[in-house]
């Protein structure tokens, strides 16, 4: 099979460059919706042969909707990636020998993270599934705040072999000050009634589901206390620890700061909703 490319992008020099080139594997048809950087990331994607629009960026589901409704694509499938997002080689060989035609309308693959040049292998989030490759007309991107996923609007997904390396190169200030502005939108997301959710959650459905299913659980377990039971049971239960000073900041900083943080500004909308 070979796929077009949808490259999300903004300031993105340090790590465009991998995904590009790794993208010429796969296919001839780049594309790169870019939210108007201003430190050469147009260029660059150019030099690498990839068509670039700009688009402004309200949130990711809106601007991979934008993408999906506006581009004009050369192959009947396309492919999503974040401009830090790399493919192992398994993955290009599995997406190459695909046939041109198959059965499924999309395709899971699974993404691991690498945080400060360490590949975090454990504690039960990475590797983590996601809708990446699907036939052109039957894949959306849910329309929430935060934590938005793509699905299909209808058939079924397969899997494929090899991973996609999720690779944060930000500098940990900005790591932060991103999901400070995310608890934000998860805040949102747990206090609007949201009309954009199309992931049913299902504990014995596709890894989507089952993610969906387990977030209610958590959802709906005490402030305070799920962002405890949450880092307990990814560092140890889960063996986040084996990730070394890496994962401890990773694990900390991920699944008890932010879920905190997210905990702390409910607390203060519900405080003052009752003044």
């Amino acid at each position: 099979m070979k796929p077009s490319l949808i490259i999300l992008a903004y300031n993105s020099i340090d790590t465009l460059p991998a995904t590009l080139t790794q993208a010429q594997q796969i296919s001839d048809d780049l594309h790169v919706v870019d939210s108007f950087s201003t430190d050469g990331t147009v260029a660059l994607s150019r030099e690498h042969g990839a068509q670039v629009v700009q688009h402004a960026f309200d949130n990711y589901g809106a601007q991979r909707n934008w993408a999906i409704e506006n581009l004009v694509l050369k192959y009947p499938w396309q492919l999503h990636l974040d401009a830090d997002e790399r493919l192992t080689p398994e993955l290009i060989a599995s997406i190459q020998s695909l046939p041109e035609n198959p059965v499924q309308n999309g395709f899971l693959i699974a993404r691991l993270v690498e945080f400060l040049g360490r590949r975090m292998r454990h504690g039960g989030m990475s590797p983590t599934w996601h809708l990446r490759l699907f036939r052109n007309g039957e894949g959306r991107c849910e329309e929430r705040k935060y934590d938005q996923h793509f699905y299909l609007v209808q058939g079924s997904a397969g899997r494929v072999q090899g991973m996609m390396i999720d690779e944060i190169r930000m500098p940990l200030s900005e790591w932060t000050a991103r999901h400070n502005r995310w608890s934000d939108a998860e805040v949102l997301e747990q206090t609007a009634a949201m009309d954009a959710v199309h992931i049913q959650p299902r504990f014995w459905g596709n890894p989507l589901q089952r993610k969906r299913y387990l977030r209610g659980l958590y959802n709906g377990a005490p402030l305070f206390v799920r962002p405890y039971a949450l880092f307990f049971y990814r560092y140890f239960l889960r063996l986040g620890f084996l990730d070394g000073r890496e994962g401890l900041i990773f694990w900390t900083l991920q699944t008890f700061w932010f879920r905190f943080l997210i905990d702390s500004k409910l607390f203060e909308h519900r405080k003052n909703k009752k003044v």
